[in-house]
């Protein structure tokens, strides 16, 4: 009868062990980040553009940086530029980050972060144009007509200076740029970087040497949001400080 208990012993020793080893040797389940949404235009590069199916770019990479520095999971969606803000006021996403300027109509609306890049507007123009400077829009007579993208800063300052008669907004800077191919416009005020891969990409286009405006770029959120913002701002005020964001934009401008 002992022999009998003690192999009964043994064996539940055994088993308890075994059960030990196995819970030991299970992967620990990683806990699900919560998700934070951007609102973007994925037609902006290199601030943010299509590689395949996935949007990268400047922009792309600083949002993911900075989600992951409040311990989010980034997800981004696509829409047209005008559309963002209103996506922002009505919660559908989380933030607005698309070179998007601080100007006084958008402050009425969003609130923004503060600026983690700068841009320039510039001036697209075909081959042998008689716009040589961004003076020459505002010259006596005067009619060149203008394309932007719809929305952008660009519209919003061409629009309020030569007025809306000789502005046409385009839903992307694509289709200005074919505007401009089929002499529909005499030029394109976009900022410069996408200028510059544009006139890349359409051969007999340059960019002049005058800029239109200088301008920063910061990130909108909901009016009233002060919690994720100054999430938000902490978190660019790190990001620069260790190098981060100046190392995601030299990866894209050189």
């Amino acid at each position: 009868m002992k022999k009998i208990l003690s192999f009964a012993l043994a064996a539940i020793m055994l088993l308890s062990v075994a059960l030990l080893c196995v819970s030991c040797t299970e992967p620990e389940i990683e806990e699900e980040k919560p998700i934070l949404k951007m609102g973007t235009n994925a037609y902006f590069k290199p601030y943010e553009y299509y590689d395949g199916e996935k949007i990268v770019g400047i922009d792309a990479e600083i949002a993911a940086a900075i989600a992951d520095y409040l311990g989010y999971k980034l997800e981004i969606v696509d829409m047209e530029f005008d559309s963002i803000i209103t996506a922002v006021k009505g919660g559908e996403v989380d933030f607005g980050m698309a070179g998007m300027t601080i100007t006084p109509d958008r402050l009425l609306e969003v609130d923004f972060s503060s600026s983690y890049a700068t841009g320039v507007q510039s001036i697209i123009v075909p081959a042998g144009s008689p716009i040589k400077t961004a003076d020459d829009l505002f010259a006596e007579g005067a009619t060149y007509k203008v394309g932007v993208q719809l929305g952008t800063t660009g519209d919003i300052y061409a629009t309020e200076d030569l007025g809306a008669d000789r502005v046409t907004a385009y839903p992307n800077a694509n289709n200005a740029v074919i505007a401009l191919k089929n002499k529909d416009i005499d030029c394109v005020i976009i900022d410069n970087e996408p200028a510059k891969a544009l006139v890349k990409d359409n051969e007999g286009l340059q960019i002049l040497d005058t800029a239109y405006a200088n301008e920063s770029y910061a990130i909108c959120v909901k009016k009233g949001n002060t919690e994720l913002l100054d999430k938000i701002n902490e978190a660019i005020v790190a990001l620069t400080k260790d190098g981060t964001i100046k190392t995601i934009v030299g990866k894209y401008i050189k």
